[in-house]
């Protein structure tokens, strides 16, 4: 009776909002709920913390919750346009982890979250649990060239269609749509200019425990060569979902993420 309680209350208030963290003089904006071992759930390109909308309630009865928005995304500082980098993005991530005061977490990164939660377990292995690249490449090695070079609205929301699937409700089109479109041109062309960089290190091993979950229609699959770079690394599809399957299927995404920090993570 008391979980049930404590789900009705997460379920109707927002994440307390921290305002400490900061990366070259930028502040960052994240938000935490909860108490217990630590999840920072990680936004994709043109994105923001409201994509774990549906996480944060579940996953605050048992763990602390923290979530975030990356340099020049949501409402945190915005960078100018060279100095977009996964190592900045990194940093970000790095400067909400101190503020929390967490030792070891788990990093949840949706889209380029993939991208971003490698790059932080390079540059700050100790601190990490465990990596869970939701429809997002932990091995970058093969990626395709950018798939996007004018950053226009209007082109920006030809590429954003395409990331649905005809299961997904008009609710989630028109949320991912409002707020990847929010985002500034800058923001846009800066961060995909960061993922695709070529100086972007793709070779060097994460050997945390790492879990893969790919929508129906990803462009990613289960290839056995991703786990020479993540050896210890699991794959899960979810049929009849689009890129933002956390959104799209919640309850499902929640019970595979239950799972991984039950009996994977390394806290």
């Amino acid at each position: 009776m008391l979980r049930m309680a404590l789900a009705l209350a997460l379920s109707t208030c927002m994440a307390m909002p921290l305002a400490a963290a900061s990366v070259d003089d930028m502040p960052i904006k994240s938000s935490v709920m909860g108490e217990g071992e630590t999840i920072i759930f990680i936004h994709g390109w043109t994105c923001d913390e409201s994509s774990w909308d549906e996480q944060i309630a579940h996953f605050a009865q048992d763990y602390r919750v923290v979530t975030l928005d990356l340099p020049g995304h949501g409402i945190s500082g915005q960078p100018v346009l060279e100095d977009f980098s996964l190592e900045l993005f990194a940093e970000a991530v790095e400067a909400v982890r101190a503020e929390v005061g967490a030792d070891k977490v788990v990093l949840v990164g949706h889209s380029m979250g993939g991208p971003v939660i490698r790059q932080y377990a390079l540059d700050f292995p100790e601190h990490v649990a465990g990596l869970v690249a939701v429809d997002g490449p932990l091995d970058m090695r093969g990626l395709p060239a950018a798939p996007l070079t004018d950053f226009t609205p209007a082109a920006r929301e030809q590429m954003i269609q395409l990331f649905f699937v005809p299961e997904t409700s008009t609710q989630v089109r028109d949320q991912v749509l409002g707020m990847m479109l929010s985002a500034s041109e800058t923001t846009a062309e800066g961060a995909m200019t960061a993922m695709f960089a070529p100086d972007v290190d793709r070779e060097s091993v994460v050997a945390a425990p790492a879990l893969a979950v790919l929508a129906g229609n990803s462009f990613m699959s289960d290839d056995p060569a991703a786990r020479e770079v993540a050896p210890d690394l699991e794959v899960t599809v979810m049929p009849g979902t689009g890129h933002f399957l956390m959104m799209e299927k919640p309850a499902e995404f929640n019970a595979l993420l239950d799972t991984f920090l039950t009996e994977r993570a390394e806290f």
